[in-house]
């Protein structure tokens, strides 16, 4: 009795696993086996199985998707990358308000690969995440949308002003109102240097803060409830990095560029 396809593709890791190979191509079985760390007794059977659904074709010595399967796994890679961001953590996803990101881009958030859940120690709780203020020291730019300021922000933009490091800063309209009133000696002098921009947000930004580097993105984002708790998301890829300049664009390009504090 042929098995439903669902449970061809997912209810086996190694066929799981041969698809998602074969995706960038033919592969020699003894590839396959080197790969999936197996042997070709074991691995044989599921092969038999993957053809017998019309998924895979074996020439010579070699096994390639069928144009059904490409189809197929092309769906089934998309589906797991995602799986795979949620796995990391589940219960924080599930906690997290996700309604300020854009459909477009949401339905993308499988591009935000490698990352990791932080939860500060009480002494840092107030302070930048050590990793992203450490790589925004080895970028040339930083960007974040903010409703915020850490208490030591006059050290953190100092020292990406003096390592000439481009600031952009996109705030809530009620941050911005906080600066003039009492920070705004400091972001005079950052105005001065010629390094920082700032845009004003006039929306409802339902979370604390975001941004990118060139080699790492951040978030810290509110609970469903509305609470914030001390969690932190840092995702360093590549693909994060450019995910998340793009959802910074956006806000960027809805918010108002401040010509003078």
């Amino acid at each position: 009795m042929r098995k439903p396809l669902l449970d061809v593709l997912f209810m086996s890791e190694k066929r799981k696993n041969v698809l998602l190979m074969l995706k960038d191509g033919p592969k020699e079985t003894k590839t396959l086996l080197y790969s999936l760390k197996t042997t070709r007794q074991a691995l044989l059977p599921q092969l038999r199985i993957l053809g017998d659904n019309r998924l895979i074709e074996h020439i010579d010595d070699s096994y390639q998707l069928t144009t059904v399967g490409r189809l197929v796994v092309e769906e089934m890679s998309t589906l797991v990358d995602t799986v795979g961001i949620f796995d990391e953590d589940i219960a924080y996803w599930g906690e997290r308000q996700l309604d300020f990101i854009p459909s477009d881009l949401l339905k993308r958030l499988r591009e935000l690969d490698s990352c990791k859940v932080f939860i500060p120690e009480i002494t840092e709780l107030h302070e930048i995440n050590k990793k992203f203020f450490e790589t925004s020291k080895r970028s040339q730019q930083v960007t974040k949308v903010t409703t915020f300021l850490y208490p030591n922000f006059p050290r953190i933009y100092s020292e990406w002003i003096e390592r000439d490091i481009k600031i952009t800063l996109i705030i809530s309209e009620e941050l911005f109102a906080k600066i003039r009133k009492d920070y705004r000696k400091e972001f005079l002098q950052y105005f001065n240097s010629g390094k920082i921009e700032l845009f004003v947000y006039s929306g409802n930004l339902n979370f604390l803060s975001f941004g990118f580097n060139d080699h790492c993105a951040y978030f810290r984002l509110l609970r469903k409830t509305g609470e914030y708790d001390s969690k932190e998301l840092l995702c360093c890829s590549p693909g994060a990095v450019k995910w998340c300049r793009e959802l910074c664009d956006i806000y960027k390009e809805n918010s108002n560029p401040v010509a003078e504090i």
